[in-house]
């Protein structure tokens, strides 16, 4: 992968959002582009920020923090996907702008009891099981009530939405389907909490069912970096 395949990559990422914001009658722009970097080198992450992206997502903590130091140079923000163990929320809390893996209130105590002060509020999103399968990490949405008020009440977090995996689904109306559990959700909680202000829903093969049901943020690997490695 070169860079100048990245910057096409990228342009062609673009012109889906763009056209699935219009074609959902929202704003060109309300859809932001959080390129998921994770198994790929520095270089291409530097490659993507020169061709204009300032969002960067990475599932793997280690590899990520390496990242961060290697491109600090650049002024980017850095997005924690994956799981969280407990023993690891020291390094997320000190790296990472925000964090959209939470699904339990010990990792958002710890992540608060953590976070530097020096630092701004580390931004939050709660992880969500939405098409509730056995095997997935999140929230049952019935919980994810609970874990927002405690959330909302720590020093040093800001509870900005929700996010979800939902199960895979092969027709639009299908992968529609939870992806409006979830809009539904992140809107009676918002009533409560106004700074939830983030749908952090949507990759690569479901990006337009996403931005359709009111996704704000969108996930997309390998369609910018190619197939992981």
């Amino acid at each position: 992968m070169s860079a100048v395949d990245i910057v096409s990559n990228i342009a062609n990422v673009q012109a889906r959002i763009a056209a699935a914001e219009l074609a959902a009658h929202r704003p060109r722009g309300s859809v932001c582009l959080l390129a998921v970097s994770k198994t790929k080198p520095a270089s291409l992450v530097r490659a993507a920020a020169a061709a204009g992206l300032r969002a960067f997502g990475e599932n793997y903590l280690q590899e990520g923090v390496d990242k961060i130091s290697a491109l600090s140079d650049l002024d980017l923000v850095w997005h924690f996907i994956g799981p969280i163990q407990s023993n690891k929320t020291r390094p997320i809390a000190e790296h990472f702008d925000w964090v959209h893996s939470v699904d339990r209130e010990k990792i958002a105590r710890r992540l608060s009891e953590q976070r530097p002060l020096d630092r701004p509020p580390l931004n939050i999103c709660l992880q969500v099981n939405i098409s509730q399968e056995a095997t997935k990490a999140g929230l049952h949405p019935d919980e994810v009530g609970a874990v927002a008020e405690t959330i909302a009440g720590l020093p040093n977090l800001v509870l900005r939405g929700l996010m979800a995996i939902p199960a895979p689904a092969t027709t639009l109306a299908a992968q529609r389907q939870p992806l409006a559990a979830l809009r539904e959700l992140q809107a009676k909680l918002a009533l409560k909490h106004p700074t939830m202000d983030t749908l952090s829903m949507g990759m690569s093969g479901d990006l337009e069912a996403a931005i359709a049901e009111g996704s704000t943020m969108v996930r997309v690997g390998t369609d910018i970096f190619g197939a992981r490695s």
